[in-house]
Parts: C-alpha cells; sequence; structure tokens
C-alpha cells in the first residue's frame, strides 16, 4: 500500500477539537461540560439574518456567481464604510468562511516554500492553512507578561529574507484578545513599505472591542494600498458560525483576479447563506451595542474570578471573546484531558483549549490555556468555580497545593 502524501501527513489536527472524543465520553457519563474550548457564541443569530432565509421562496438552489452575489459586494461596500474603510464592490470576494479567504490570499501570494511572518500565539488553524497551500510560517513570539502586543519591529526585520512575502495579524487577536494600536499599525506600514511585502490582517472580530478602544483597519493605512489584504467572516458578527460566508478585500487588483480563480475551482459560496447575510448588514445598532455589553460583562466576570485562583496569570483582552491565561500546572494538555476524564463537581465539569496548539514555535504554551467566554455569565461562574476547584487539587501543579486544601475539597466534593 502507497503511504499518504507529505501535506496529509503533515496536516496538524486541531487542539480545540481534539479533546472532542474525551468530552464525548464524559457526556456518556451523563456529565454536563460548559464549553469554554470554543469560539461559539451563546448569543442568538439577529432576525434580520434568520428572516430572509425562513421566507425563502426559490423554486431552484442555482450555482451562484464565484466571486459572491453582485448584491451582497455592493451592500458590503455600505457595511466597511461604516468603519471607515473605502471599498468599491470589485475590492471585495466572497468566500466560503473566513478560512476559505486566508487560504486563497495564501494561494493567491505566495508559492510553496514561501514565507509569512504571523506573531504567534495565532489562530491555530493558520497552520493548517499553510499545510494546504505550501506555504511557511515564520513565528514572532509574544509574551503573556506584555500581554501579548506586538513584538519589536526589529525582531520582525530580522525575520524578513528573500522568501517572506507578507506579514499576517489578528486583530482583534484569537486567541489572546489584543487590539493592535495605531502605532503598531503604523510600524507594521513602514516595514511593509521598506520591504514590498504584503501585510494581511484576519479583522473577523472588528465589532468587539472594548474600554473605549476602536479598531483600525489595515485598508486605512496610507501608501500600501496595493498591499493590504483584509480577511474577514460574517461567523462572529452575527452569531452564525455555520453560516460560513466569508470575504477577501484588497485594492489590488491582481490579488482579488488571482483569488477569484480559485474561486471559480471550487464554483461559488453558499447562496442562501449569501442572502442571510446581505439582509444582515442592516441589523440595528442596537443589536451590536447589547451584544457588546454582554460580552464586555462576561470578561470582566471571567478575568475577575480567574485572577482570584492562586498561581493564575489572566491578562484583560481589548478584544474579540477569548483570552489566553497562565496556569499552575506543569502541562495545560494533560491538564485540559483530567478535567473531562478525572474531574467533576456535582456531575459537571469544564472544557477548554490548551494553548501550545497556538504556538509555532515548539515548547511554548505548555502551561497556557485558551479560554472563550461565550457562554452566559452565570454559566461562567459555574465553570470557573470548577476550574478553581480543579486547581487545588490536580495532581501535575506546578506549585504545591497544601493538604489542609486538598482535604477540604476532598471532604466537599
Amino acid at each position: 500500500m502507497k503511504s499518504l502524501s507529505k501535506r496529509g501527513l503533515s496536516m496538524p489536527s486541531s487542539p480545540i477539537r481534539k479533546l472532542a472524543p474525551y468530552a464525548d465520553k464524559a457526556k456518556e457519563k451523563g456529565r454536563h461540560i460548559y464549553h469554554l474550548n470554543i469560539g461559539q457564541p451563546d448569543i442568538h443569530t439577529p432576525d434580520s439574518f434568520m428572516q430572509p432565509i425562513k421566507n425563502l421562496d426559490m423554486p431552484v438552489l442555482a450555482y451562484g456567481p464565484s466571486g459572491g452575489f453582485l448584491s451582497l459586494r455592493k451592500k458590503l461596500t455600505e457595511y466597511y464604510a461604516r468603519y471607515d474603510i473605502n471599498l468599491n464592490h470589485e475590492d471585495i470576494l466572497v468566500t466560503t468562511g473566513g478560512s476559505e479567504a486566508i487560504i486563497f490570499a495564501f494561494m493567491a501570494i505566495a508559492d510553496p516554500g514561501d514565507e509569512i511572518i504571523i506573531p504567534e500565539p495565532f489562530y491555530t488553524n493558520y497552520n493548517g492553512f499553510a499545510v494546504e497551500a505550501g506555504v511557511n510560517i515564520v513565528p514572532i513570539t509574544s509574551s503573556i507578561e506584555d500581554d501579548f502586543q506586538l513584538p519589536p519591529i526589529a525582531r520582525i526585520a530580522d525575520q524578513i529574507t528573500d522568501k517572506t512575502r507578507a506579514i499576517l495579524i489578528c486583530n482583534p487577536n484569537n486567541p489572546t484578545g489584543y487590539v493592535y494600536s495605531e502605532e503598531e499599525l503604523e510600524a507594521l506600514r513602514k516595514i511593509v513599505l521598506e520591504h514590498n511585502i504584503f501585510l494581511l490582517a484576519d479583522e473577523v472580530y472588528r465589532e468587539f472591542t472594548y474600554d473605549n478602544l476602536q479598531h483600525k483597519s489595515i485598508l486605512t493605512l496610507s501608501e500600501i494600498e496595493d498591499r493590504t489584504i483584509m480577511l474577514d467572516s460574517v461567523s462572529k458578527r452575527y452569531s452564525a458560525c455555520g453560516a460560513r460566508i466569508g470575504m477577501i478585500a484588497s485594492r489590488n487588483e491582481e490579488v482579488i483576479s488571482a483569488a477569484l480563480k480559485f474561486g471559480m475551482a471550487r464554483l461559488c459560496p453558499p447562496s442562501i447563506e449569501q442572502i442571510g447575510v446581505e439582509a444582515g448588514i442592516d441589523t440595528p445598532k442596537a443589536y451590536f451595542d447589547e451584544v457588546l455589553d454582554e460580552y464586555r460583562e462576561r470578561r470582566n466576570v471571567m478575568v475577575g474570578k480567574l485572577r482570584e485562583m492562586p498561581g493564575v496569570v489572566a491578562p484583560m483582552p481589548k478584544g474579540a471573546f477569548y483570552l489566553v491565561v497562565k496556569l499552575p500546572v506543569d502541562d495545560a494538555d494533560a491538564f485540559t484531558q483530567w478535567l473531562l476524564t478525572d474531574f467533576h463537581i456535582d456531575n459537571e465539569t469544564v472544557m477548554i483549549a490548551p494553548a501550545n496548539g497556538f504556538y509555532f514555535s515548539a515548547g511554548l504554551g505548555k502551561n497556557e490555556v485558551r479560554i472563550a467566554y461565550v457562554l452566559r455569565i452565570e454559566d461562567i461562574k459555574k465553570a470557573m468555580h470548577i476550574l478553581s476547584e480543579a486547581l487545588k487539587v490536580y495532581p501535575g501543579r506546578s506549585e504545591p497545593v497544601s493538604q489542609a486544601q486538598a482535604s477540604q475539597h476532598m471532604a466537599k466534593h
């Protein structure tokens, strides 16, 4: 029997989803799990998005244009204009989810063996997208001690070679919740201009910024209009993760043209979901204000509870709905599995994602986890209580727990 391809063998599994078998076994035992491991919000999808789909009268569900419905792309220009992002509909390509947008962008600008610089930790699926496109990721490590701000620009410049095609950022950031400042974006603008490379930004979470911070798109940066590629998705904006509609936006006609050819090869993005997205663009501002207030409160509650736990380091995220947390454990992989297999309180436990899968560099994130504050506040409080009690008795703690603490816990549970 012939072996699999090198690409198939090197394709990484998702650290977010790899614990699913353990969760399934826990559920078979009747255990309730608080899912804080994945960015699946419990916020309702707005009626403005869903009603056109419910009322759809379409005798034939036919192929659509490879670049997305013209009416949707025109409507998207109105949406982006609200954020001072001025585009023509020809600057936008509709994709099958933000994932496809990233893959198309990689393939449009880079050949196999080319390099893309990405600050780590980063959204873990960038690894898989890079394998699919045949490009090499060059990580630049940010630190929890610095709240995961952009590493010094000199470190980024040192990594640029004749193979470098782009720098990719996620802003607001998944998994850290960091929001890049105007000064950081300006530093990136200068290095892109100097080295004539592309700047890509995954801006899926632009609606979710806190503490009066304003998101700034790379498409508003001057002098690099032909060097910037924005990647987007409706999944989180409308709490519609299953809709699988994303976008590439760039004023570089060659980039859009190349990406469109990849789009032609997969025929077209989903038609029904595009109808929902187009109507969803007119969702009242009150919906987004309410959602933002809810996430802000969830963030505050979660970080407050985490900071009460001895040995836990929890930066305050500035955007999105995730944070990376350092735990007093020797192996977060083992700990997150143990939560599902060996620990519960009143037959309830919590599922979080080990953060080592969000780093490209081996050995990093070993005692860190990503937690998503995507559940209602009462559930977050219960989940944080479970996590706190679990840390008191976990046998792989990196900081010892007193016998009194352990005895007290075992007596209660």
